[in-house]
């Protein structure tokens, strides 16, 4: 038999997450210590395409619910992961206190890192409370002096792939008429 028909077999044509009947397709899932069919879980198009996205809609993932209490190692694998992914939400806090792994499922779980503390992570803000990432563009709200010249950098100016302080959230670089300038975040909105 292949990969698909034993997937399709074990999860009864179902997504193993949600239980949709559509756009059905195998998906590996990282990190395994197994190999084939355990590694592997059957996964409809929306649940797949939400794995590594940074946009989800928590709403289709109250389904873990259900599917965190199934008997195979790897959707209970997924089913950790997403609750995790999606902890900020606060409800899948809940599911996560009330779920238990096996101790060589803990492990493969946590192998993607998924829970570690990310709360001390430095998060740069615009002035709308937009988070910003390095290469993002951005646009000025005020009209700057730059300290140390007489350049004064006007609003409404794009500045493109912002670089940011590691060490200060409130500050991100970039190039304004072709000068590499520190800007305070509080000063940017994101394009």
């Amino acid at each position: 038999m292949s990969l698909e028909r034993d997937l399709l077999k074990r999860a009864e044509n179902r997504c193993e997450l949600c239980g949709a009947d559509e756009s059905l397709a195998p998906y590996e899932v990282p990190n395994s210590p197994k190999s084939g069919l355990e590694n592997h879980l059957l996964s409809c198009g929306t649940c797949t395409s939400q794995f590594d996205s940074e946009v989800r809609d928590a709403n289709h993932w109250r389904c873990l619910n259900d599917s965190m209490w199934s008997q195979e190692p790897v959707v209970q694998v997924m089913a950790w992961r997403m609750l995790h992914r999606l902890k900020s939400e606060g409800w899948p806090q809940d599911l996560l206190d009330m779920m238990y792994l096996d101790e060589d499922t803990q492990a493969w779980a946590a192998a993607a890192g998924d829970a570690e503390d990310k709360s001390n992570a430095i998060v740069h803000k615009d002035a709308n409370g937009a988070i910003l990432k390095a290469g993002d563009s951005v646009v000025l709200i005020k009209d700057l002096k730059v300290k140390g010249s007489s350049m004064v950098a006007k609003q409404g100016t794009a500045v493109r792939r912002i670089s940011l302080d590691h060490e200060n959230p409130e500050y991100i670089e970039g190039k304004v008429d072709g000068q590499h300038i520190v800007i305070v975040t509080k000063y940017v909105k994101k394009l």
